[in-house]
């Protein structure tokens, strides 16, 4: 039998490490004892700590003869003050406890938590009745739990737990942990993970609730599990750490909940106390005086006590767990802290506890940031937290400021949300600076991102409204918006600022009333607000009708509901009862300002046009409005007003409204008077004559091109004056850009209403012939005209030359046999042509030297890229071979920036089409840029640049291996067969091509294994046994036997043979000159032999024959490696930014070719640098000071909506 003496040094004992610590910023961790556990000592006579807690702590052991199946009492346990005999334990996997039929062990605590299906409650019971029948028992199958839901299958027995120190059971746990094992309960992937994690945060719950009243201030229970699991958060194995962690953070979370359940109490029998207290001396209860006292001393007690086992806990846990390696770690400590100061802000919410979320918004993975956002962002949603948080803001207001360009976006979008709420919430708030940047965000790419910066701009722009009066607000509400809208710098992005609005701002964008108020009124607005206002009116009806995003953004969900539809489809009609009978006023007040009018026409073709004979007295609307169509045609000569009459007119005249006769009689009177007008210059434009004639000729052919666009005119018949006005002006050299681009387009415009036509009717062979030969003809002047130096005849020609060849191809008429005879191909110089045009204005730099102004810029570049799709539409339909894409294919990484998303969709839709026919183009293009290169002078080859072609290249064959297998070796053979193609050369100069095997090496990595051996099979029977000792040979291979950086390793190797006494290293491949014959006999041996055979030779490169070279200045960021390949040491391609951001010209230095070629391999870590990663990688508890989370630099990923990635504009490019 023990003495309490001797239980209360027990107690003292298990509960050293829990002492309170003075200082909270200090490193803390629990010491572990080295020595053994006491069974039964005999102590001085020391009266102990606390009396209630003698039957909580362990007693002398009983005799080994008694039986397990007749447990003591436990209250009678509880009421011996001399404590109870101790309980022999059984083996850690028998069933302890029995309730009924039902029994427990570590193994079914486990597997109810990890199986979701088990009331905790009834297990945690289960588990508390067994360890009130034995202490060490329970504690036993406890412990057995935790490690088990660690993934370790040791197991901890009785005699391990009495005799050895928690540090020597963790050690030993360790040893018996599966290393090769990488998964565990916490990092199994899908809905086990969540299921498991769930319920161990449960359990850990549970127990702390039903613990809380009275095992949970025994002294053994929560400071042994406590202890145990901070031993087991240091531990080097990541599944110890990770568990155990997230089991200690929920612990916490109870007790927190625990230690507010008792401050309330304690509050609350005060309040008594005092009351009671405060009554007349003849009035008090001594009793129940005392009864109080007694019970303010048990709770302050157990407060004191709560609050020494969090803080210890929180120093010997957080403190470290916070800066783990692991992110989850991170992350989990972030959100349990953040409920922390919510559940007990008495206690937590001080700047020495959210310190920690400011710090680790520097942290550089943005599920660690992305926490700490959302645990913020709970405490500043509470009034009361505002004033005690204002330290804290003034501290890192300036980070979360700049976190909104965060490159992860959700963590964007939540800071966006957390500045709303500390704009609102906080007294100074955020200043103009700092509200700018998140307005500028509006017009992001991320709809979810631009939605959040919309609803924090709205929110501001009800601050500056006054309220009281709901008419006068709706006009301030748009004064308000308009002033914005101008003061911004994306002045052609309204429909992203409308979008980003419409969430939170719906109902006051479609207020049309108001909107008409303003532009009605003569002195409400400027002619600059009037401009945006209209722009800004277009946009909410296009947004109301159609209830799509604009391009470039994802909607939210896919598709509407019933409720959307509805909504959509009363928004149309109020949108159509209301302009109709004002769009005639509108269009009269801004008949000549161009750009208004341009608006005003887009919005009938989002009416409802039913409307105009379905409701009574709207057909005088109608006639307004076609009489105002033919005022702004007859008026205009802007190509994007005439457009947008001819589409209008194209809508009105449609055959599904009873109205159409109407419209089309007033259509054919504009026509009959354009022709007319023509017709009357025609005779003098052919013979010559003055400039007056000329324009007035053009404006006339202008607006008829502008209306055939939309409307078929082929009635008119002007296809052979269009041509007979071409082919005098080609004659005469008298080129006036105006009327030359306006009778391209009406000859075009013939052409393609004519093979409409052709498809609904049925022509005779006669009509069939004539119109094969109008086309041969057209094709024939657009490729004379690809020569001239008129810029606008030149584009314009090469757009329809596409568009012809594109519309009168094989498989466009291959579903209609009797068309086959205008089946259209191209010839030889035709297609020479074409690729030169690319060459010398899409794939060059000189036209946009001398731009300056950023619209031009843009302008040209748009310009350029519908080019480039025109040309890549050809070759994916199969007009041009699949060989005339190399001159594209060797351009994408060089101009990435600009046409890469082009290229790359290009080369994806080639593999569909033909998934060994393109691999094969792709390395045709590489031994054409390698050939090229050979064909430079010595000091002038770099072969740094094919290689950085070659990784991008590589990049599109994707991650289905299987499924670019046989392409991938298609490509392998020919380029072993390319490297080994002889010339009549001695010894290694023999082969000049030896060298590309270094630029195929980058297309070994997406090889299966078996396709490996065979290529290496392959190569060793074209390559001759001399050759095998080359250094490109060598990397060849290299990069065949794994995922290795073949040239990293190939340096080591000859470092290792240097630094080798006696040993001699290989020398070195010299270039081969590319002067003389020799280059010429090169060129045509690749060119006539290749892989790859195509009738078409390759295309002179005209004005780009000879170019001097440029320099290219070196990026900083150069060395990226990509996330796949860290271990493998393999450099990696750049992302996009970092491309965009680099000069891309065509040569480079000569002073960096070594320098180049050492660079696209992996670099070598020095002693200073690995030694800091393996101190990364160590425990981060080694060091003693407190340091913060290095700064992550946040970098703006957030994108205008610009159409240059936009994958719905390529869609609409090759559309």
């Amino acid at each position: 039998m023990g003495n309490p003496d001797s239980a209360s040094n027990m107690s003292s004992d298990v509960s050293d490490s829990f002492d309170d610590l003075s200082d909270l910023d200090e490193d803390y961790v629990v010491p572990a004892k080295t020595t053994k556990r006491k069974k039964t000592a005999p102590a001085m006579s020391v009266p102990p700590k606390r009396q209630r807690r003698k039957a909580a702590l362990r007693a002398t052991p009983s005799s080994p003869n008694r039986s397990i199946s007749s447990p003591p009492d436990t209250a009678q346990q509880e009421q011996s003050p001399q404590g109870t005999p101790r309980q022999t334990s059984p083996q850690p996997g028998t069933r302890v406890a029995n309730r009924g039929n039902r029994l427990i062990s570590a193994k079914d605590v486990f597997e109810a938590v990890i199986s979701g299906k088990t009331a905790l409650v009834t297990v945690v019971d289960e588990w508390l009745d067994a360890y009130k029948q034995s202490h060490e028992t329970g504690m036993l199958i406890l412990v057995n739990f935790i490690v088990q839901s660690c993934g370790c299958k040791g197991v901890i027995s009785r005699e391990m737990l009495d005799s050895m120190p928690n540090a020597n059971i963790i050690a030993t746990l360790t040893k018996q942990f599966d290393l090769n094992e990488v998964t565990y309960p916490l990092s199994k992937p899908g809905p086990s993970l969540k299921r498991f994690k769930a319920g161990l945060c449960e359990f850990a719950r549970v127990l702390v609730h039903s613990c809380r009243c009275s095992l949970i201030y025994d002294g053994y229970l929560f400071p042994f599990v406590l202890s145990l699991l901070t031993g087991l958060t240091d531990s080097q194995v990541r599944a110890f750490r990770h568990t155990s962690t997230l089991l200690a953070l929920k612990l916490i979370s109870g007790m927190v909940e625990v230690a507010v359940m008792v401050s309330f109490q304690l509050h609350t029998i005060s309040r008594r106390y005092d009351l009671e207290k405060g009554k007349e001396a003849h009035e008090q209860d001594s009793e129940r005086l005392e009864e109080l006292q007694a019970t303010i001393s048990q709770l302050q007690e157990n407060k004191e006590e709560m609050s020494s086992m969090i803080n210890t806990t929180f120093r010997g846990i957080f403190v470290h767990r916070y800066r783990d390696q692991m992110m989850e770690v991170r992350a989990m400590c972030m959100e349990e802290l953040g409920v922390w100061v919510k559940t007990n802000p008495e206690y937590f919410l001080t700047d020495c506890y959210i310190k920690y979320l400011g710090w680790m918004l520097n942290d550089k993975q943005s599920l660690v940031r992305l926490q700490c956002v959302r645990s913020l962002q709970a405490l500043y949603q509470e009034e009361e937290f505002i004033g005690r948080l204002e330290l804290f803001t003034s501290r890192f207001k300036e980070r979360m400021v700049s976190m909104v360009l965060d490159k992860d976006q959700e963590v964007a979008v939540e800071i966006v949300k957390l500045l709303l709420l500390i704009d609102q919430g906080m007294e100074e708030g955020l200043g103009e600076e700092e509200c700018g940047l998140i307005y500028s965000l509006v017009y992001a790419s991320h709809r979810s991102l631009a939605s959040a910066a919309g609803l924090f701009l709205y929110k501001r722009l009800q601050s500056a409204i006054d309220n009281e009066n709901e008419r006068g607000m709706n006009l301030d509400f748009f004064q308000i918006l308009i002033s914005f809208y101008l003061q911004s710098k994306f002045h052609d992005h309204a429909t992203y600022l409308v979008d980003s609005l419409w969430d939170v701002a719906s109902s006051e964008l479609k207020d049309w009333e108001r909107m008409t108020i303003l532009l009605q009124q003569e002195t409400c607005l400027l002619d600059q607000e009037e401009g945006a206002l209209l722009e800004l009116m277009f946009c909410v009806i296009r947004q109301a009708v159609e209830a799509t995003p604009p391009v470039g953004r994802v909607p939210a969900k896919k598709g509407l509901n019933v409720k959307e539809k509805k909504i959509q489809e009363q928004d149309k009609r109020r949108v159509t009862t209301h302009f109709i009978p004002l769009l005639p006023q509108l269009l009269t007040k801004y008949s000549a300002d161009a750009g208004k009018v341009k608006l005003l026409l887009q919005a009938p073709l989002y009416f409802n046009l039913e409307i105009y004979c379905s409701v009574q007295g709207m057909e005088k609307h109608l006639d307004q409005l076609l009489s105002q169509l033919c005022e702004i045609v007859a008026k205009h000569t802007d190509a994007a007003v005439l457009g947008a009459c001819g589409r209008l007119f194209s809508a009105l005249c449609s055959d599904h409204y009873t109205f159409s006769s109407r419209s089309r009689m007033a259509f054919s009177q504009l026509v009959d008077n354009l022709t007319d007008c023509f017709s009357a210059y025609l005779s003098d434009l052919l013979q010559g004559t003055t400039d007056d004639d000329v324009y007035s000729a053009a404006m006339a052919l202008k607006r008829i091109a502008a209306l055939n666009s939309a409307k078929d005119l082929t009635a008119w018949r002007l296809f052979d004056s269009c041509m007979d006005l071409l082919k005098s002006r080609l004659e005469s050299r008298e080129l006036d850009e105006e009327l030359f681009v306006s009778a391209l387009r009406c000859s075009a415009f013939h052409l393609m209403w004519a093979k409409a036509n052709a498809h609904d009717s049925a022509p005779t062979e006669e009509e069939l012939k004539l119109l094969k030969n109008e086309v041969l003809s057209l094709c024939h002047i657009c490729q004379t005209c690809l020569c001239l130096g008129e810029a606008e005849i030149r584009d314009e020609a090469f757009k329809l030359l596409c568009d012809l060849l594109l519309l009168y191809s094989t498989n466009s008429i291959r579903s209609e046999p009797a068309l086959r005879s205008l089946y259209l191909l191209p010839s030889d110089a035709m297609r020479a042509e074409l690729a030169a045009y690319l060459l010398d204005y899409v794939f060059s730099d000189s036209d946009s030297v001398g731009v300056e102004d950023e619209h031009e810029e843009i302008a040209l570049l748009q310009k350029q890229r519908l080019h480039l799709a025109g040309y890549c539409k050809l070759v994916i339909y199969g007009v041009l071979d699949l060989t005339a894409a190399t001159d594209v294919f060797k351009h994408y990484h060089k101009y990435f920036r600009d046409f890469g998303d082009i290229i790359r969709d290009t080369i994806i839709k080639t593999k569909a089409v033909s998934p060994v026919l393109s691999a094969k183009t792709l390395c045709l293009c590489l031994q054409q840029l390698f050939s090229e290169m050979l064909m430079e002078d010595v000091s002038r080859q770099d072969i740094s640049k094919i290689r950085d072609l070659a990784k991008r290249l590589a990049l599109t064959f994707g991650t289905d291996l299987e499924r670019a297998r046989t392409p991938l070796l298609a490509l392998h053979k020919g380029g072993i067969g390319f490297a080994f193609r002889a010339v009549q050369q001695e010894a290694e100069e023999q082969f000049p091509n030896v060298a590309f095997l270094e630029i195929l090496s980058e297309f070994s990595l997406k090889l299966p294994q078996q396709e490996r051996t065979q290529l290496a099979a392959f190569l060793k029977s074209k390559c001759p046994h001399a050759a095998l000792s080359w250094q490109p040979v060598r990397v060849y291979q290299l990069s065949l036997e794994g995922r290795v950086s073949a040239r990293r390793k190939l340096e080591l190797e000859e470092r290792r043979e240097a630094a080798t006494p006696g040993t001699t290293p290989v020398t070195k491949r010299k270039k081969t000159s590319a002067q003389g014959s020799v280059s010429s006999t090169v060129k045509k041996s690749w060119l006539d032999s290749s892989s790859i055979h195509s009738g078409l030779s390759t295309p002179a490169f005209t004005s780009t024959a000879r170019k001097h070279p440029s320099t290219m200045l070196a990026d900083p960021r150069e060395d990226v490696i990509l996330e796949s390949d860290v271990g493998s040491g393999l450099s990696g391609t750049k992302s996009e930014d970092e491309f965009s951001s680099g000069s891309q010209m065509r040569k480079v230095r000569p002073t960096r070719r070594q320098h180049s070629s050492l660079r696209v391999q992996g670099s070598t870590l020095t002693p200073q640098e690995l030694n800091n990663h393996l101190t990364l990688l160590s425990l981060i508890e080694d060091d003693p000071a407190e340091q913060e989370i290095d700064e992550y630099e946040s970098d703006s990923s957030y994108t205008l909506p610009s159409t240059r990635h936009s994958t719905s504009v390529i869609d609409e490019l090759f559309d």
